[in-house]
């Protein structure tokens, strides 16, 4: 029902009403009044909506009589009969009753959902009444409907709403539970390599929640905690837990891959927790650990001047996993900036160009004090904080302990038990924080975004998460002309904003040409590949995908040629990259060849024409097939 459809008799008789609950599937919107003489408001409301030919059903609503909220009856049934009982004698009572078959329910013998006559109304509690006193049926009850709490937010976690906690409004959030309306992370794997996972916690229990679980320190397929390995289950917590008992995470439709990793810095189990994340289907992948820090209340900690790089090895599986993983559209790898108060930029592991280093802010929408700056920080997202000493306007006390996450179930973990940490059976902490807190919710994010758009690459995935950001703290910021803040980077993520950008923008017409032909490449020799293209309406986008198979495709050049008449040299789109890897199968668009972009408004008539030029001896390899997709 729209309201721009009403008639202003409708209108008035709704003015003093406020909306409770939209039950969307049912088409049902649940009011009430604001004045107290609320029952003769409704009568006359209900009498005056009935006559609307837009409305086909003015009534009241149940309510829960612990919760008081609403429950919507409808004129269904759900009806199990004996399982001997023939289909003959079921169809029989249906009559009885005036019942209609809506379908038969494939998971219990003998039952059936059905609907009683339209204008039945509450009569259908006295229906499923008589019908429960049949002798030959099991089971019998009205369809009654409760709003769903979609991973509900639990009051401690002011990170993914506005919140009180302690009779103080918490407003530094990310955003998040707006952001549920349109995505949960709904089929998107969350891989946290850390130093374990209790995938036995009450949050993680979901069907199918855990996928793939490894522990690359001692090869095995079990990541649970050892000893003192608190950290992972907490990320975890925070990236996806299903929120469904004490904590929701901020993907929790997520599937959650945990990966034990409790071997040292650049050990080659480093580089093999990446490879398995990419070959077991990870779509975002979460780090938190990297070299010693500094200690961040003492500036003269000489820990502060190392610049530690990331090792080859590891280097390597990261960039496999950004070129395998997804096939092909690469995993989005998210790495907690550090909580040195040091430059983030002499990490090597968090200021890889290719993953994406995540900062904290407060509960105050500032920088936690403890957090890494520098160039390579890309975002923020809030966890806990410190005051300074003493306490100043720049970092006051904290509103609260930090961040409410799953904990090791029972005594082990952070909380032993204690409600003053978490909850008294210690499944829960309060006081996660550090860069620690902030990559996970980064990850979460990342996954509302995939699970709304499960095409984008993972350079797409950055750059919405740049775009969404809100800039915080405008003047401690320092942000700079290209809207970027060394404490913040582009600010604060916002997951609603992050996940509208994902919906895939609707194109006109898509025409793809493929050619299917295996052509060798020979040392030192140039194979040729061409599509004849008839359209010559201007090309708005355009994406080419290449198929070849080659024993060193560092030998290759890969080049473009569009029709002479685009006015177009040929675009480069690999250039001797990749050493021994043995295939190229990759798409190429605007954004991951910006050379592209300069066909956008051309005419695509006539002959493109991949060109593999083989530029070493040695290695020979098949040009497979190449296609190129045009938006008009």
């Amino acid at each position: 029902m729209s309201r721009t459809t009403l008639s202003s008799a409708a209108l008035r008789a709704l003015s003093p009403f406020e909306p409770v609950v939209h039950f969307r599937e049912a088409g049902v919107q649940v009011i009430q009044s604001r004045e107290a003489r609320g029952g003769l408001l409704r009568d006359v409301a209900r009498t005056v909506l009935r006559e609307e030919p837009e409305i086909a059903f003015a009534g009241t609503v149940l309510s829960d009589p612990v919760s008081g909220s609403p429950v919507l009856y409808t004129e269904n049934f759900f009806v199990k009969f004996d399982d001997g009982l023939p289909a003959s004698e079921v169809m029989a009572l249906l009559g009885k009753y005036g019942l209609t078959l809506k379908r038969e329910l494939e998971y219990a013998r003998n039952a059936y959902f059905l609907s009683a006559p339209e204008g039945t109304g509450q009569k259908v509690f006295q229906i499923a009444h008589e019908l429960l006193n049949e002798k030959p049926v099991d089971f019998c009850h009205p369809e009654l409907i409760h709003k769903v709490s979609h991973r509900g937010v639990f009051p401690q976690q002011w990170h993914l709403r506005k919140t009180d906690i302690d009779g103080r409004t918490v407003d530094a959030h990310a955003n998040i539970e707006a952001a549920w309306a349109l995505s949960q992370g709904e089929g998107v794997t969350i891989a946290i390599i850390d130093d374990g996972v209790d995938i036995d916690h009450e949050e993680f229990s979901g069907s199918g929640k855990i996928v793939a679980p490894r522990d690359v320190t001692r090869g095995t397929d079990d990541p649970r905690p050892i000893g003192e390995d608190n950290h992972g289950t907490a990320c975890a917590g925070i990236a996806c837990a299903e929120g469904r008992f004490g904590a929701c995470g901020v993907a929790p439709r997520a599937r959650l891959m945990p990966i034990r990793l409790a071997s040292g810095l650049g050990s080659q189990n480093e580089a093999d927790a990446f490879i398995w994340a990419a070959d077991h289907g990870a779509d975002v992948i979460t780090c938190c650990w990297g070299p010693v820090e500094g200690r961040w209340w003492n500036p003269d900690d000489p820990a502060h001047q190392q610049n530690i790089p990331m090792p080859d090895s590891t280097r390597l599986a990261i960039d496999y996993a950004i070129r395998h993983g997804r096939n092909g559209k690469g995993c989005v790898i998210f790495w907690a900036a550090g909580n040195g108060r040091e430059d983030v930029d002499l990490d090597g592991y968090a200021s890889y160009p290719k993953v994406i280093a995540v900062a904290a802010c407060n509960d105050s929408g500032r920088r936690s004090v403890y957090s890494d700056f520098g160039r390579a920080i890309w975002c923020s997202f809030p966890s806990n904080d410190f005051a300074s000493s003493p306490p100043g306007p720049l970092n006051p006390w904290p509103n609260t302990p930090g961040i409410w996450t799953t904990d090791r179930s029972g005594a082990q973990g952070y909380n032993p038990g204690r409600s003053t940490r978490g909850d008294a059976a210690g499944n829960y902490t309060n006081s996660f924080g550090g860069t620690s807190s902030a990559s996970p919710g980064a990850a979460g994010v990342a996954a509302l975004v995939l699970a709304s758009n499960p095409e984008l690459r993972w350079e797409q995935v950055k750059d919405i998460l740049k775009q969404c950001c809100d800039r915080i703290d405008p003047e401690g910021g320092e942000y700079d002309a290209q809207g970027h803040s060394l404490y913040y980077g582009h600010g604060r993520l916002n997951a609603a904003a992050a996940v509208q950008l994902a919906h895939p923008p609707q194109p006109g017409r898509v025409v793809v040409q493929t050619a299917i032909q295996d052509i060798p490449i020979r040392d030192l020799q140039t194979a040729r590949l061409s599509v004849a293209v008839a359209d010559s309406d201007p090309i708005v986008a355009v994406r080419i995908a290449v198929d070849l198979q080659h024993t060193y495709i560092g030998d290759l050049l890969v080049t473009l040629e569009p029709p002479a008449s685009t006015g177009v040299s040929p675009v480069v789109l690999h250039s001797r990259s990749g050493g021994s890897m043995g295939h190229l199968r990759k798409t190429y668009d605007a954004i991951n060849t910006p050379g592209l972009s300069s066909l956008e408004g051309k005419n695509p008539q006539g002959t493109w024409t991949l060109v593999v030029q083989d530029q070493d001896r040695l290695d020979t390899g098949m040009l497979r097939s190449f296609s190129v997709e045009w938006v008009f």
